[in-house]
C-alpha cells in the first residue's frame, strides 16, 4: 500500500480597486498611517448602510471567467458570523450559497512531474471584504489597524487535485500571473495580496493507484503561508507528518487547523476546522442580489489573451523555445516588449534589398533563427546588462523598433557578438539608433581582406611558440589564434574570413 497525498487550496487575492468593497474609503495602502482610510461603514457602526462596488464584482467575474467557470446569472451576498479583534462588525460580507463562479479548471504544466499536466478543478470563486490587521505587541496586548478591513477580495477555493506540494505551488504562480494579465491585482504574496491556506489529507491506494478504504480523509488546513516557498514546505512537511501517523496507525481523526512556523520548518497546531454552520450564514439584508447576466455576456468578449495561450502562440509563431515562452510571458509587459519586436523585426528584414522574398517566406526560412537570437539576446545578455544596472524592461531606453533593428544587425551578421554587447551597452545609456552607434564607434563587421590579412599577419608573427605547436599537431590552438586576431580587430573582424586566411597562411609558412 503506498499513501496518496490530496491537497485543495483556498486562496484570497485582493482586488486592485481604488475603493473598499462596500464603501468610499481608498485601498489599504501600507504607507499611510493607521486607522486612516477608514470611514463609519468600514468599522461597522450602527446604522449605516454598505454599497457594493461595482468593479470589484467585475474584476471578480474576470477572474471567474479566466479560470473556466461558470458565472452566476443570480448571486448574492451573505453575512458569515464570527467574534475577532479584527472584524469590528462580528461578521463579514461574503457570499455563501450563490458565489459568482463555479465549477472551473485550470491546467497547469508540471515539468519533470509525476504528471506532466494536470487539470485542476475550480470549485467556486466569491467576493468578500478583507479583515483589518492584527499586531500583536508583547505581552498581553494587540493593536488592530483598520486600513485593511473592507478591502475587496476574491476568495479561489479549488477541488483536492493536487498530488504534491510542487503542483500547488505552480498552480499558484500560474494564478498569480492570471490576475496580472488581467490587470485586478498585483498578486504579491510577499504584500499580502495573494494569501493562501492549503488543505491536506492523505489517502490509502494500492499499486495499481486504485483507492483503498475512504475517498477522502480528515484533513488539515494549513495557514500562515505569505510566500511560494513557504507553500511548498509546508506542505512537503505536512505530508511527512501525516505519513508517519498512518505509518504507527494513528491516522488524524478530525479536521484541525495549523499554523505554519517558517522559523522551526514544521507545522504547529492551532485548533479543531470549523465547518460551514459554524458560521450561522444567512442572507446580507442590507445588499440586494446581484443580476450578472448581461455583465457576463460583456465581459466574455473582453477578456485578454492568458498567459497559457500567449506562450503557446509564442512558441508557435516565433519558435520560442518552451522555457523562453514561459519567462518570457512571466512578465506581461516583457511579454509585449517581445511581441512588438517581432513586429518590427518583421518589417526590417522584408525591407533588407538583399531579401528578394515575400514576408511569408522571410518568416518561414527565418522562424527558429529569429527565434533563438531574440530569446538569447534578450534574456541572456540584455537581461544580464538589466540586472547589472539595477533597472528592468519597464524602464530601460531601448525601445522594440531600435531593438528589432539590433536584432536585425546580428542576423545579417553585420555586427558580432562582441561588437553587438557594446552596442546594446551604448544603447541603454540614451536609448541611440544602434546603427549609428556601430557607424560611430566603428563596431561593424571588418570584412576587407587587406586590414585582415595584416592583423593576421601581425598575430602569426607576435605568437610563434603557438604557431609553432599548432604546426605539431595541436590543432586546438587554431582557435586561440582566431580570438587574438578578434581582439586586435576590438570584436570586429568576420572570424569565418579569419579562419580561412589563417589556415591558409600557416599552410604555407
Amino acid at each position: 500500500m503506498n499513501y496518496e497525498p490530496v491537497i485543495g487550496l483556498e486562496i484570497h487575492v485582493q482586488l486592485k480597486t481604488k475603493t473598499k468593497m462596500f464603501c468610499g474609503c481608498p485601498t489599504h495602502d501600507t504607507a499611510v498611517a493607521p486607522n486612516t482610510h477608514v470611514c463609519p461603514i468600514c468599522l461597522g457602526q450602527p446604522g449605516v448602510l454598505p454599497v457594493v462596488n461595482a468593479q470589484a464584482v467585475r474584476y471578480g467575474m474576470l477572474m471567474g471567467l479566466a479560470l473556466n467557470c461558470e458565472i452566476a446569472e443570480h448571486s448574492k451576498f451573505d453575512r458569515k458570523n464570527y467574534f475577532y479583534p479584527d472584524l469590528p462588525k462580528a461578521y463579514q460580507i461574503s457570499q455563501f450559497d450563490l458565489p459568482i463562479a463555479i465549477n472551473g479548471h485550470v491546467d497547469i504544466e508540471v515539468p519533470g512531474g509525476e504528471r506532466e499536466v494536470a487539470r485542476i478543478g475550480i470549485t467556486r470563486a466569491h467576493l468578500e471584504e478583507d479583515a483589518a490587521k492584527n499586531f500583536h505587541e508583547t505581552g498581553a496586548s494587540t493593536l488592530v489597524d483598520f486600513n485593511r478591513g473592507g478591502t475587496p477580495l476574491i476568495e479561489i477555493v479549488t477541488e483536492p487535485d493536487f498530488r504534491s506540494a510542487k503542483e500547488a505551488k505552480i498552480f499558484l504562480q500560474e494564478l498569480r500571473l492570471i490576475a496580472r494579465y488581467l490587470g485586478i491585482s498585483d498578486a504579491d504574496m510577499e504584500k499580502g495580496h495573494l494569501r493562501c491556506d492549503a488543505n491536506v489529507s492523505l489517502r490509502l491506494i494500492d499499486d495499481q493507484g486504485g483507492i483503498v478504504g475512504a475517498r477522502f480523509n480528515p484533513k488539515t488546513e494549513v495557514k500562515n503561508l505569505n510566500s511560494f516557498k513557504h507553500v511548498e514546505k509546508a506542505i512537503e512537511h505536512e505530508i511527512k507528518r501525516q505519513t508517519k501517523l498512518w505509518e504507527t496507525q494513528t491516522p488524524p481523526m478530525i479536521s484541525t487547523t495549523r499554523g505554519w512556523n517558517d522559523t522551526q520548518n514544521r507545522t504547529e497546531e492551532q485548533r479543531s476546522k470549523e465547518e460551514a454552520a459554524d458560521y450561522r450564514y444567512f442572507p446580507e439584508p442590507d445588499i440586494p442580489p446581484l443580476e450578472l447576466k448581461d455583465l457576463a455576456d460583456e465581459l466574455r468578449t473582453k477578456l485578454p489573451e492568458l498567459p497559457a495561450v500567449r506562450r503557446a502562440r509564442f512558441q508557435n509563431e516565433y519558435a520560442l523555445k518552451p522555457s523562453d515562452a514561459r519567462q518570457v510571458c512571466d512578465d506581461p509587459l516583457l511579454a509585449d516588449f517581445v511581441e512588438h519586436t517581432f513586429s518590427e523585426l518583421h518589417a526590417w528584414l522584408i525591407a533588407l534589398p538583399e531579401l528578394q522574398e515575400t514576408e511569408a517566406s522571410v518568416l518561414d526560412h527565418e522562424k527558429q533563427k529569429l527565434g533563438r537570437l531574440v530569446a538569447g539576446w534578450l534574456l541572456s545578455k540584455l537581461g544580464g546588462l538589466l540586472t547589472e544596472r539595477s533597472i528592468d524592461v519597464r524602464t530601460m531606453k531601448i525601445t522594440p523598433e531600435n531593438f528589432a533593428e539590433f536584432i536585425t544587425l546580428i542576423a545579417t551578421h553585420k555586427l558580432n557578438n562582441t561588437a553587438g554587447l557594446k552596442v546594446l551597452n551604448a544603447m541603454l545609456d540614451d536609448g541611440s539608433d544602434p546603427s549609428q552607434i556601430m557607424e560611430s564607434q566603428k563596431l561593424g563587421r571588418v570584412e576587407d581582406e587587406g586590414i585582415l590579412a595584416e592583423l593576421v599577419t601581425q598575430v602569426i608573427s607576435n605568437h610563434p611558440a603557438e604557431v609553432a605547436r599548432y604546426k605539431a599537431g595541436e590543432d586546438q590552438l587554431l582557435q586561440f589564434l582566431i580570438g587574438m586576431v578578434m581582439r586586435a580587430s576590438e570584436g570586429t573582424a568576420d572570424s569565418g574570413i579569419v579562419r580561412n586566411m589563417l589556415l591558409v597562411e600557416l599552410k604555407s609558412e
